[in-house]
């Protein structure tokens, strides 16, 4: 990945995971907790794409992994966020803009019951039946509510952030070994270039027809 991908993610998560650990953890809500983690991969995966995506899933699943008051094994939220990342980015949207409201928030619910599905099976693996003691059924839905009326706030400004960071002119000239911001710099270059070629044509036009015309006159005059 890119350095400013790396910069601009790594911030993202490590902020995600302060608020998701100190706010919204000791909110007590009933049922799950807002997973703002799961968002800002979403919002990430939908600009990068599903590897990147995948990446970002599993780091950030890592930090959450270790990160206390952490009660479950190692790597566990990693292989979750790791895949939601993934399939996130295989639907993300054409250029990473969003043209319509339903498309990310149909993929918002599907993660947060596809992550706690996940993660839940891959505690029963384990041998972790705490969400059976909960009650899966409730942790489903209050998971997709809880994710659903937070993403408004957080997918589109994450996305906007992915992008500007993408679309930076100092960091493209940087870093010119290709990849979806070169392309996407490339034709205001060329189309730079080609006007810069129609005023050097016409420039030229002009002077040949003012050559030929000087000759002309020479012509009738002798």
């Amino acid at each position: 990945m890119r350095f400013n991908r790396m910069l601009l993610s790594t911030t993202l998560v490590v902020v995600a995971l302060v608020v998701q650990v100190s706010v919204l953890a000791r909110l007590q809500l009933p049922g799950a907790v807002p997973d703002l983690l799961l968002l800002v991969v979403l919002g990430l995966a939908f600009v990068y794409g599903h590897m990147a995506g995948a990446f970002i899933g599993f780091g950030a699943g890592l930090l959450a992994d270790l990160a206390p008051p952490a009660d479950h094994a190692a790597g566990r939220y990693a292989l979750v966020l790791c895949v939601i990342g993934y399939l996130a980015g295989l639907v993300r949207p054409d250029n990473g803009q969003l043209r319509s409201a339903t498309g990310p928030m149909v993929v918002v619910v599907a993660a947060a019951v596809g992550s706690t599905l996940l993660y839940a099976s891959v505690g029963a693996l384990v041998g972790d039946t705490a969400a059976r003691h909960v009650g899966l059924g409730s942790l489903l839905f209050t998971a997709a509510v809880y994710d659903l009326l937070l993403a408004p706030f957080t997918v589109p400004v994450i996305m906007a952030l992915a992008r500007r960071a993408e679309n930076d002119p100092l960091a493209e000239s940087q870093n010119s070994g290709g990849g979806d911001v070169t392309s996407g710099w490339r034709p205001s270059g060329t189309g730079l270039r080609i006007g810069n070629q129609r005023g050097g044509l016409r420039g030229k036009a002009a002077r040949t027809r003012a050559a030929r015309a000087g000759r002309i006159k020479g012509v009738k005059r002798l």
